[in-house]
């Protein structure tokens, strides 16, 4: 058997539709998606598997995105922590960086969320989605979700 290298993104939103949204579009990207609903529940994955990128929302329940990213950011000091939330004021964004992120990007951007993932997942050496995001013209494929949701910026430029 064959191993798989797919990517392995660990997506933390507490609302399901999110997480089902971003499964369904990071797979047509050749990405495998993991969802927790909570900082409690993501830890339990971060513990035992290995992930390329963890993908945070700043509004979890109990534990708030911003101090998981920091603890986060301890226990891990390499992976890429990229925030995709719907806090999209300056302020939150600084937040988010200042708390240890590699990267913000505003919901509903998801052109910005699928490049600067892709950019992210490329740097940090996963040589699987390297291809894709050195292409012009990266598109999701057909069956991916209406454009209509979404919108991106970066923190970082």
């Amino acid at each position: 058997m064959l191993p798989n290298n797919r990517s392995r993104v660990l997506c933390v939103d507490d609302e399901e539709d999110a997480c089902e949204m971003l499964s369904e579009l990071l797979s047509s990207f050749g990405i495998d998606a993991t969802c927790a609903r909570s900082a409690a529940s993501a830890w339990s994955l971060i513990k035992t598997e290995r992930f390329d990128l963890y993908l945070l929302d700043a509004w979890l329940p109990g534990l708030d995105g911003f101090q998981f990213c920091r603890e986060l950011r301890e226990f891990d000091s390499k992976t890429p922590i990229l925030f995709y939330s719907g806090a999209a004021y300056d302020a939150d964004k600084r937040k988010g960086i200042a708390a240890g992120a590699t990267a913000y990007v505003a919901k509903p951007d998801v052109d910005g969320l699928i490049s600067t993932m892709l950019e992210l997942i490329a740097k940090a050496g996963a040589k699987d989605v390297a291809p894709l995001w050195s292409r012009k013209n990266v598109a999701p494929a057909q069956k991916s979700l209406v454009p209509q949701f979404f919108t991106v910026k970066t923190a970082c430029g």
